[in-house]
């Protein structure tokens, strides 16, 4: 393990020593193991601190960097963790603790994700009765994906040690933390995967020309083709596969791939490839016949997914230890958050297009859906609701119609009603004009 500040040894030393110095030294070396007894008295030999500078031995960069590597070179790791615990506490530095945040973050995000994929497939196949497509079910298969990440990140990861220092905890604690990010691992690879898969069939639908549709099923062929491939790969990174979990403490035999390697690997194409699926659907804009100001509405909807690509790459800055460190459960602290909020934040973001359809609907309920016409024609004369000829304003307002007086002139004055009518997120939002079809209903009952 990383052992940083490893043996500001004299800290403890001091903590026993009295007037006699002989005495305390023997005492306290005697609870630490010999090699790294053996370290301490050369190293600080060889420094510039005195043996009773306190604040030196707890604080020189120099000697606790010699220290160490004497330690990792003559040492096993478990009695490098003992002497560390031993000697962190005589400096009394302090310590270190984010497990709560860890599972502040995996609860919060968890509950809202599970939220808006309920919202989502409630409103399609219940309130609006849409149906069901093959977007929604994906969806529904990542959320079912994300479920075990965030119980694993709040009672396997968290419970067991990540966001304190490994040498803090006891050995079993160490072996458990691995199994659990073992498996966290994994989740990701399938996790990524499955809300890419999601994603694509949504543009699938909501894109119908031939070779858009074609670029989109190779997208999602070596988007799959890269998830099986990053899951395998990561399954049997170690052989055995407990070496994993076992060959922290150095005593087992195993062999492991370049672990860093493989997470690397997988968040650079992962960050291109989220680039690239941005790209298609705004390559296809200038194409849509729409108003400036909706095709600008529509441009930011998408813009919505740069978001997971930002947070993709600051989970990318997190892997520079991974795999690497020699303090794991604290140093993969930030990479387990980030893969939590990328995870999340991005099934969030895929169900926004069904949630402004849902806004839009709720926001129709408390707002009349009727747009009040006049012509000014120049009519002035037209028969009233009592069935005089009169002032068209008098007219309309006997039989309780908006008056609306045009520009030119006091003019005909009608009502025409809209029926709201709501296919899904892939089309536009359609109006009935109520009126026209009453009229054709009228006709045809008349012909009749």
């Amino acid at each position: 393990m990383r052992l940083q500040s490893l043996f500001a040894s004299t800290a403890l030393l001091l903590s026993c020593l009295p007037a006699a110095l002989g005495e305390g030294l023997a005492d306290s070396l005697s609870i630490l193991p010999s090699c790294a007894v053996d370290c301490l008295k050369s190293s600080i030999e060889a420094s510039s601190c005195e043996l009773t500078d306190n604040t030196c031995l707890c604080t020189n960069d120099e000697l606790q960097a010699a220290i160490e590597v004497c330690i990792l070179t003559s040492c096993s790791m478990k009695e490098a963790l003992f002497t560390k615990n031993i000697t962190y506490t005589g400096c009394d530095m302090p310590i270190r603790n984010k497990s709560q945040e860890v599972k502040d973050v995996a609860a919060v995000l968890g509950i809202i994700t599970g939220v808006f994929v309920a919202s989502r497939l409630i409103f399609k196949g219940w309130v609006a009765k849409m149906g069901l497509t093959a977007d929604d079910w994906s969806i529904l298969l990542v959320a079912a994906a994300g479920a075990p990440s965030t119980a694993l990140s709040i009672h396997g990861t968290a419970a067991n040690g990540l966001g304190q220092d490994v040498w803090t905890l006891p050995y079993e604690t160490i072996t458990r933390f691995g199994m659990y990010f073992y498996v966290m691992e994994i989740l990701y690879f399938i996790n990524v995967t499955l809300l890419k898969v999601s994603i694509l069939f949504f543009y699938l639908r909501i894109f119908p020309a031939i070779g858009i549709r074609r670029i989109l099923w190779a997208t999602m062929a070596f988007n799959i083709l890269l998830g099986l491939v990053f899951s395998i790969t990561a399954t049997f990174q170690c052989q055995p596969i407990s070496y994993f979990w076992t060959k922290w403490d150095g005593e087992g035999d195993g062999k492991c791939v370049n672990v860093n390697a493989i997470a690397w690997a997988n968040a650079i194409i992962s960050i291109v490839l989220d680039v690239w699926m941005l790209g298609i659907p705004l390559s296809q804009l200038p194409k849509i016949k729409l108003h400036w100001k909706r095709k600008l509405g529509v441009g930011l909807m998408f813009f919505v997914g740069t978001f997971v690509t930002i947070v993709s790459i600051l989970r990318l800055r997190s892997l520079v230890t991974f795999a690497n460190s020699h303090n794991p459960t604290w140093d993969n602290t930030s990479v387990t958050i980030w893969s939590v909020i990328e995870i999340n934040v991005g099934i969030i973001c895929a169900c926004m297009p069904t949630l402004r359809i849902a806004l839009a609907r709720a926001f129709s309920i408390f707002n009349e859906s009727t747009i009040n016409t006049g012509y000014g024609a120049g009519y002035r004369n037209q028969p009233s609701a009592s069935g005089k000829i009169g002032n068209s304003r008098a007219g309309a307002v006997a039989s309780g119609l908006p008056v609306h007086r045009s520009a030119n002139a006091e003019g005909i004055m009608y009502k025409k009603t809209f029926e709201v009518q709501y296919s899904d997120e892939s089309a536009l939002v359609q109006m009935r004009d109520l009126s026209s079809a009453r009229a054709t209903s009228d006709a045809s009952s008349g012909k009749s």
